[in-house]
């Protein structure tokens, strides 16, 4: 089964814990980053715990190896279930954040290729393909790789085989959720969701991809 993610991207608590919960029986997992914790702090993650459901925290943490230890502690202590990485700090930093999410039980995932136009800047040329690497060596359960550019996602499988892919993209950046779901685990989708007039009704919609 490919997983639908919810990608919270709202700053209202309000008004995310209603989105979240109407979506609930439709989506897999919740991604909440800086625009909601900002907005509200890391007590977010207490008013979405009712639901049940993991909670990622999409940090992108791209620091030092001790700065992306006292970060990652943070977000699993806070009670999230996994955490985002950028892998192109190195392979030190980059493992501080796997190290620590197994050590409270939980994930980490390591960006490869990000979504929007502008990745194709620095993530081409062989980049992704060394991140992903990377991320197999560092032990990290998976990999993000853009829902907007198919075709990498095969070339990036072929580097980690069985590992976790979640993919961005869908929906608002022109991502295909029908192409994509055959080709990734689970696929993210944040303004096609929130922003829409029902929320759960186009989560619902988007839910086939779960078959």
């Amino acid at each position: 089964m490919t997983e639908l993610i919810l990608s919270l991207d709202v700053l209202d608590k309000t008004e995310a814990c209603a989105i979240a919960k109407s979506c609930a029986p439709y989506i897999d997992a919740i991604k909440v980053g800086y625009p909601l914790v900002l907005a509200t702090g890391l007590s977010i993650v207490r008013d979405l715990a009712d639901l049940g459901l993991p909670l990622i925290a999409d940090f992108k943490v791209a620091d030092i190896p001790n700065t992306n230890r006292l970060i990652c502690e943070a977000v699993f202590s806070a009670g999230f279930d996994a955490v985002i990485a950028h892998g192109f700090v190195g392979p030190d930093a980059a493992r501080t954040c796997v190290e620590v999410a197994h050590s409270h039980g939980g994930a980490a995932y390591i960006v490869a290729e990000m979504s929007h136009p502008g990745a194709t800047e620095f993530f081409h040329g062989g980049v992704a393909e060394r991140i992903a690497e990377l991320a197999v060596a560092v032990r990290a359960d998976g990999i993000i790789a853009p829902a907007t550019r198919p075709e990498r996602i095969v070339r990036l499988r072929e580097i980690i085989g069985k590992k976790t892919i979640y993919s961005p993209g869908v929906g608002a950046q022109g991502g295909d959720p029908d192409a994509v779901a055959r080709l990734v685990d689970g696929i993210i989708v944040g303004r096609s969701i929130y922003a829409a007039e029902d929320p759960a009704a186009e989560a619902e919609r988007l839910s086939r991809i779960r078959r």
